[in-house]
């Protein structure tokens, strides 16, 4: 039994990995009933129920090089909401599967594509990573200290940011505008084009010509009141007090109120020097003992957890910002709705855990079912 504002919403899953599953799972965890089509021989975990990316979904196998397979995706077409592919451009089509064929069946259906370069331009076609995205729509060289060598943030800004939350956004935008039109549409879902809406604010910087060299800004590590420092017992400790009044209550922690001969918090000129004294400073004692004393002071500075440690913050825990089920631990459904809850539907399921039940659903007979099996259609 499903919840959530998805609910009622069927979702055909035709990606892979990275932004596609991850959009999936937002609409899953949103009350969406979420299909994950599988090709044969896909199944790529020993331990399929502790790849959180796949949960809130069923799985069934369907042989995509087959017409026959081909067919049953198509039967599964008829009665969608979403379908999601994240293939390279032109390879749906060959498959029998592009969105013509798709939208010809279902009028309404809402076929949302998700790649790192997009449908269109150059490089369309070409591979990539999300290390890749980022580099080339000018994001990774911002992830960097002054002098150093860009460092990419996991996966996390272009497969997951730019990519699966973006192209969600637009699924919940084309289904909102359906419910008028009645028509559905293709979403191009470009990693490129989600990253870049990320940068809004550093190209707003850059057009007011206050965006300096990466490294050298307020926020990305070139202010003294920005940054992470490391305490005396290997421990860090986070400092973002951009307002003054966050700033005063850093000095006044960090035992510096009364020095007079510190530069203005927003005076670059003096930032190396005042780097260099928070640093001296905050190596002088324990992570714990500067948690404790910026407890409750209103100043923007946190302890830096090591995952296995934010799992257990007081706060987290009790927000239900991380939860167990079936013994994983994993994140809680984002956003909450006040009437409309959604929830974590199912664990991640095993690669075609679900394809009879899916068989069922769409008509087929058990002896129809069985002839599909024993002909290799389906596993």
């Amino acid at each position: 039994m499903t919840s959530g504002p998805l609910n009622g919403v069927r979702v055909l899953d035709l990606t892979g990995l990275g932004p596609g599953p991850y959009c999936a799972m937002l609409l899953g965890d949103l009350g969406a009933d979420v299909v994950r089509i599988e090709r044969p021989g896909s199944g790529r975990f020993r331990e399929p129920h502790k790849f959180i990316p796949h949960r809130s979904r069923r799985s069934i196998v369907i042989d995509l090089g087959r017409s026959e397979g081909v067919a049953l995706v198509l039967r599964l077409v008829d009665g969608a909401d979403v379908l999601i592919e994240g293939n390279r451009p032109g390879v749906m089509e060959r498959l029998g599967l592009g969105p013509e064929v798709c939208l010809e069946r279902n009028p309404r259906l809402i076929y949302a594509r998700m790649t790192g370069w997009g449908q269109e331009g150059p490089r369309a076609r070409e591979p990539g990573h999300d290390v890749n995205y980022l580099a080339t729509v000018g994001a990774l060289s911002r992830f960097r200290r002054a002098e150093e060598r860009p460092l990419f943030p996991l996966n996390l800004a272009a497969d997951l940011g730019g990519g699966g939350t973006i192209l969600a956004f637009g699924i919940a935008a084309a289904l909102f505008e359906r419910g008028s039109s009645g028509e559905g549409q293709v979403i191009d879902g470009a990693m490129v084009d989600g990253v870049a809406g990320q940068l809004s604010l550093p190209l707003a910087h850059l057009a007011m010509g206050r965006l300096g060299p990466a490294g050298t800004n307020f926020n990305d590590t070139g202010s003294h009141f920005y940054e992470v420092y490391e305490t005396v017992d290997g421990g860090h400790l986070a400092i973002g007090a951009i307002e003054p009044k966050f700033y005063a209550a850093v000095l006044a922690g960090l035992g510096l109120t009364d020095r007079a001969d510190l530069p203005g918090q927003n005076d670059a000129s003096g930032w190396p020097m005042m780097k260099a004294l928070f640093a001296e400073i905050i190596a002088a004692r324990t992570l714990a003992e500067w948690t404790e004393v910026f407890a409750g002071a209103e100043s923007c500075v946190s302890p830096v957890l090591e995952l296995e440690d934010a799992l257990a913050d007081e706060h987290l825990r009790e927000r239900g910002t991380y939860v167990e089920l079936d013994g994983i631990v994993q994140p809680g459904v984002a956003p909450r709705f006040s009437r409309t809850p959604g929830a974590i539907g199912r664990a991640a399921p095993a690669t075609g855990e679900h394809t009879d039940d899916v068989l069922r659903e769409l008509g087929c007979t058990p002896t129809e079912i069985e002839a599909l099996r024993h002909d290799a259609i389906v596993g």
